[in-house]
């Protein structure tokens, strides 16, 4: 919903949002400018922040009032950049410096007030004030302060490893293995006369086999030991060095310079 832009309106728009237009903020009306002989608004001031000491300032007729605030047919840059305004009053040259900015055409022939043809109640009327004078707007601004928490915690990353290796060795071994063995030995007997057969002559022989252990050698693996690989987590502390940052706020005021680094409660 837009209304168009008179006096009531803007005096009820003061202190709301200015929005370019892409729908983003450019600051909010603070002052109102008004031809001194018409009384006519012609030119919205703009706060654009609170440190911002520029003046900003944004043709009436281009503007359209809506139900979020007032929305101007330029850029947020564009806005920006318009000449700045030191006093309470605009010139006649600094006005047509204004509608030159803003692509708005400003007559050659104008009135003494320097409003473009056509734009004042009575055109055959004579103006000696060349100036505009504001409207003051109590208003007020936010300022935050940030500063950065130290947020500490803990993560797990590799501190080391442990490795288990086996090998094989050889070494020699001596041992005593018990062994037993066969000897041979020959006796010989007499015969007693009047026991002794009779003989005949043959030849022959008698084999007697002679046993005897040797040492056998055999090898199987055996286990001998396990290793066992365990971990346990073990809790210590650890300091750490951080650098924060935090955001200090200057206010001068008559002159004196203090600054506020804490939130006052």
């Amino acid at each position: 919903m837009t209304s168009s832009v008179d006096m009531q309106a803007l005096q009820d728009a003061q202190g709301n949002p200015v929005y370019s237009n892409d729908g983003e903020q450019i600051g909010k009306v603070e002052e109102v400018f008004h031809d001194t002989d018409t009384d006519q608004p012609e030119w919205i001031g703009i706060g654009t922040g609170f440190f911002s000491s520029k003046r900003v300032l944004v043709p009436v007729a281009s503007a359209e009032v809506r139900e979020d605030g007032i929305y101007v047919p330029y850029s947020k840059d564009h806005v920006s950049g318009a000449p700045n305004i030191d006093g309470d009053e605009i010139s006649q040259e600094t006005e047509a410096e204004l509608y030159s900015f803003y692509g708005i055409e400003y007559g050659e022939n104008r009135s003494d007030s320097g409003l473009p043809e056509g734009t004042q109640t009575d055109s055959t009327e004579t103006h000696t004030d060349t100036t505009r004078t504001p409207d003051r707007i109590d208003s007020s601004e936010t300022v935050t302060r940030s500063e950065e928490e130290l947020r500490t915690g803990t993560r797990q990353r590799e501190a080391g490893q442990v490795r288990v290796r086996k090998y094989v060795d050889t070494e020699k071994v001596q041992t005593t293995v018990p062994t037993s063995r066969e000897e041979v030995s020959v006796e010989r007997v007499p015969v007693s006369e009047g026991s002794s057969t009779e003989a005949e002559f043959s030849e022959g022989e008698v084999t007697v086999p002679i046993v005897e252990e040797e040492a056998v050698v055999e090898k199987r693996p055996v286990v001998k030991e396990e290793l066992r690989i365990s971990k346990e987590s073990v809790t210590g502390e650890e300091t750490v060095d951080a650098e924060v940052r935090k955001e200090r706020i200057d206010i001068d005021e008559d002159g004196k310079t203090t600054s506020s680094t804490e939130t006052t409660r």
